[in-house]
């Protein structure tokens, strides 16, 4: 069970008004990361990172508005395709030096109806609306004005010295001839970066009178945090764990549909000396497809009247990689109906691999989607799963990965998911 442990001051700041105060998440999102590159909409577990935690913000069901603040027209985009509004920050607040409070008080000076408002960070990924749930009800049902995020470390700190002097260092919460064990020691609170609640009074005094104060601790593994471009391997392995991958719950694939253009094949045709047409296919995807097929999990492949390709060469395609092959007229919500219907499946069973405009239709239905990196869609939708490799050069592999990753995932006890507190 979370934690949520607080501690308190008093400063004579009054509580929220009562009634129902207008609770407004709030990420900030430059676009001159330092560390990476646009950090926050790089691609993290097939998901750009900021939406990690638009996800969590919006299916809170205790957010009244979600906004990202930020300087750079792509973050926008990708901000408003996840679902949340955009508060385009000043030139004042946009440089190396300018701090999050200066950009919170802009944005709730342009808000006159933010009573409430969540800092979140948008490199903590493995947030999870009931963290956001919670640590707000700290706020508008016990009184608290400033709730922040923690996590318990045990960590032995010592004093730092000038090297070059003759000091030795010291310890700073330890007894070097009494070590004590780790579960012999509660451990210390730190900061783990993942947001900080707070009420408009508060924000604008410049958090100078923050009245009660308590903290929100959250547990080790949801604790993650992105500075530099060495956490990312880490964080990708814990978020493919503890991450929040939606309200959906993880049912297992039974049927993965992909398209052959776009996805399988590049699109590129080549044509032979005899004049026949050609396609190069992936190792790597045929061998992607096998392993769902081996997991019980059938593929078939799709097509529809804008195929580029020839019928006689799809039906080469799909017996290359040994699966089914399907063609439709325009691959849409009545055409999947008919053959959900006739493969016993509902929409939640289905995964499906589209790259153009004209499937965003099933890609908004269907339990699991994904887009190959370079594909025109990528840029249109909030797609569950953006692979990291382009159409017909393992894109299909890396995302039968993915199904196979969240199969596993949801086949896991719930006690087999978890750390054990006395061994983490």
């Amino acid at each position: 069970m979370e934690s949520s442990r607080c501690a308190e001051v008093s400063s004579g700041v009054g509580y929220p008004s009562a009634g129902h105060s207008h609770r407004a998440a709030l990420i900030l999102a430059r676009g001159g990361s330092k560390g990476i590159p646009l950090k926050n909409i790089k691609n993290l577990a097939g998901v750009p990172l900021i939406a990690w935690v638009l996800r969590a913000a919006l299916d809170s069901e205790v957010i009244d508005s979600v906004w990202v603040s930020t300087d750079h027209d792509e973050i926008e985009r990708v901000a408003k395709v996840w679902g949340a509004k955009v508060h385009r920050r000043s030139p004042e607040v946009s440089k190396d030096s300018s701090s999050s409070l200066e950009t919170i008080q802009e944005f709730i000076r342009l808000r006159p109806e933010v009573d409430i408002v969540c800092h979140i960070q948008a490199t903590s990924p493995c947030l999870h609306p009931h963290h956001i749930r919670e640590a707000l009800q700290m706020i508008t049902e016990q009184g608290y004005d400033y709730v922040f995020s923690v996590v318990r470390r045990h960590q032995f700190r010592w004093e730092e010295v000038d090297k070059k002097g003759c000091k030795n260092t010291t310890p700073l919460n330890i007894d070097v001839a009494h070590r004590r064990r780790r579960q012999d020691w509660p451990g210390e609170l730190c900061e783990n970066g993942s947001f900080y609640f707070s009420t408009r009074k508060a924000w604008e005094n410049g958090l100078k009178q923050l009245g009660k104060i308590a903290y929100y601790e959250m547990l080790p593994e949801y604790s993650v945090d992105i500075d530099v471009d060495i956490d990312w391997p880490v964080a990708e392995q814990r978020v493919l764990r503890f991450g929040y991958f939606g309200r959906e719950k993880n049912v297992a694939v039974r049927l993965f549909l992909c398209k052959v253009s776009g996805c399988l094949t590049n699109g590129q045709i080549y044509t032979s000396v005899s004049g026949e047409d050609l396609v190069a296919i992936n190792a790597r995807d045929l061998a992607g497809i096998q392993r769902l097929q081996r997991e019980n999990i059938e593929v078939i492949l799709m097509s529809n009247v804008n195929e580029p390709l020839s019928r006689s060469l799809l039906k080469k395609v799909a017996h290359q990689a040994g699966c089914g092959l399907w063609f439709g007229k325009q691959l849409k919500g009545f055409e999947m109906e008919q053959l959900m219907e006739k493969k016993k499946l509902r929409w939640d069973e289905m995964a499906f691999m589209g790259s153009e405009s004209e499937d965003r239709e099933i890609l908004a239905q269907v339990g699991l989607n994904g887009v190959p990196c370079d594909s025109p869609v990528a840029n249109l939708i909030a797609a569950k799963y953006t692979c990291q490799r382009p159409a017909g050069n393992g894109a299909v592999c890396e995302f039968a990965e993915y199904i196979l990753m969240l199969k596993k995932k949801s086949l896991l006890e719930v006690h087999e998911d978890r750390i054990d507190r006395a061994n983490f």
